[in-house]
Formats: C-alpha cells, sequence, structure tokens
C-alpha cells in the first residue's frame, strides 16, 4: 500500500508541475483529448499503460 501511496503521490507532482509550468499548454492538450475519437483516446491509453508498466517493471527488478 505504501508503493501505491508514493505511486500516486508522484502522479499528483507531475501534474501539478505541468499545469503550474504551461497552463497554457496544458489547456490546449484537454481541447485536443476532447476532439479526439474514442479509438485514438484508447490506443493512447493503452500506449501509456503499456509503458507505465514497462517502467515499473525495469524499476523493481
Amino acid at each position: 500500500m505504501t508503493d501505491f501511496a508514493a505511486a500516486i503521490g508522484l502522479v499528483l507532482v507531475i501534474e501539478g508541475a505541468f499545469y503550474a509550468a504551461a497552463p497554457s499548454l496544458g489547456k490546449f492538450m484537454m481541447r485536443q483529448g476532447l476532439a479526439a475519437s474514442d479509438n485514438q483516446l484508447r490506443i493512447c491509453g493503452l500506449a501509456a499503460l503499456a509503458v507505465g508498466v514497462g517502467i515499473v517493471w525495469l524499476a523493481r527488478s
């Protein structure tokens, strides 16, 4: 459970730093996401999931 809490904390740090550094870019990316089709978002989500699993696997081994 400690690792999960640390992971959530890191996500919030990265997201917060991104929006603090470039809020207009964040808004632009949100508009692009709204304009994307469900399949595009699904493929990007699956790709992000695979990359994330790979990073965790490499970091933990």
